[in-house]
């Protein structure tokens, strides 16, 4: 799979707009939207290389919660898709503040987040791509504070009754 990643992480926001018919974008927006963020909030964004959820997160608290403390560290498998988050942010405030850090790392085993250190665990589009979804869960549970909030936004279809 981190193949993959590499080959298209430079256009993995647009193939997925494509294939979304644009709709991803509103999906991101209401899911930053409905993790109701406080101010000063942390939030890991795992498999957030590309750092489209994390621009949304910080432009949300600058904008509605006029707060400049928030910070974002957003950790990826893939090398790849983490350099084209660098690079869209590189000309930031958030990165001159270090309201957003990067960490190369596994959603499966997340060693270098310390024990209830975030208040939101944030993970789009990511979770149907690790083989242990499981251990994912058990270390979000791990870092994330006690009252914080686990957000998850995946796409797929569904059946209904």
């Amino acid at each position: 799979m981190g193949d993959v990643y590499c080959k298209v992480a430079d256009r993995y926001d647009a193939v997925s707009d494509m294939i979304s018919m644009s709709m991803n974008k509103r999906w991101k927006q209401r899911f930053i939207e409905q993790m109701r963020p406080m101010p000063g909030d942390k939030m890991l964004d795992v498999a957030g290389g590309t750092c489209e959820v994390a621009r949304r997160y910080l432009q949300y608290q600058d904008t509605v919660n006029h707060d400049t403390t928030s910070s974002v560290h957003v950790v990826d498998f893939n090398d790849s898709m983490l350099q084209v988050g660098r690079r869209r942010m590189a000309q930031s405030s958030w990165m001159d503040n270090e309201r957003v850090t990067f960490a190369q790392g596994n959603a499966e085993d997340l060693a270098d987040v310390p024990d209830n250190s975030v208040d939101i665990y944030c993970i789009s589009a990511g979770m149907h791509n690790l083989p242990h979804p499981e251990r994912a869960l058990r270390e979000a549970y791990r870092v994330v504070k006690p009252g914080g909030r686990f957000a998850c936004l995946e796409y797929g279809h569904t059946d209904t009754p």
